[in-house]
């Protein structure tokens, strides 16, 4: 019988990527869980609305690169705690439109700062080349809005 392939992980991007990634939002994701009584996917909901204002969940999970149930599981607690409203769209009454309501604009202007100052921690690990590159890379490796996965 043929020997079976095996993945080094400790190798393998996409699972270094991965490891990475959780690493970091979790980080960040504690801070803002205790403070504020956030998940990771809704501080992901509220960031998608601070920056972008009055969207439909659908753009919200492209925007914030997740799952749509995940994503309505999120909004819909952040409806129930008052911190996201969502409204009937004018042009079809099956879609919905969601935004920031003012408490959740005051926590998303609290956790922004706190966000950047964990990159700024982050990023200082590198020095203003490998920054640079990083910033390159990920670019490079990132899907297109147009190759991305719905």
């Amino acid at each position: 019988m043929p020997k079976s392939l095996a993945l080094d992980f400790d190798r393998f991007l996409p699972y270094r990527l991965s490891v990475l990634a959780n690493t970091v939002s979790q980080d960040i994701a504690t801070e803002y869980e205790q403070r504020f009584g956030l998940s990771v996917t809704q501080w992901r909901v509220m960031a998608a609305l601070g920056r972008h204002e009055d969207l439909a969940a659908r753009d919200v999970a492209r925007h914030a690169a997740m799952d749509k149930v995940a994503i309505s599981r999120a909004v819909a607690g952040l409806v129930e705690r008052k911190l996201v409203s969502r409204k009937v769209a004018t042009h079809d009454r099956r879609e919905s439109r969601l935004r920031l309501s003012a408490a959740g604009r005051r926590i998303h202007d609290q956790i922004v700062p706190l966000a950047l100052e964990h990159e700024r921690r982050l990023l200082q690990r590198l020095n203003a080349d490998e920054q640079a590159w990083l910033l390159r890379i990920l670019d490079a490796l990132a899907p297109s809005p147009e190759t991305a996965l719905d």
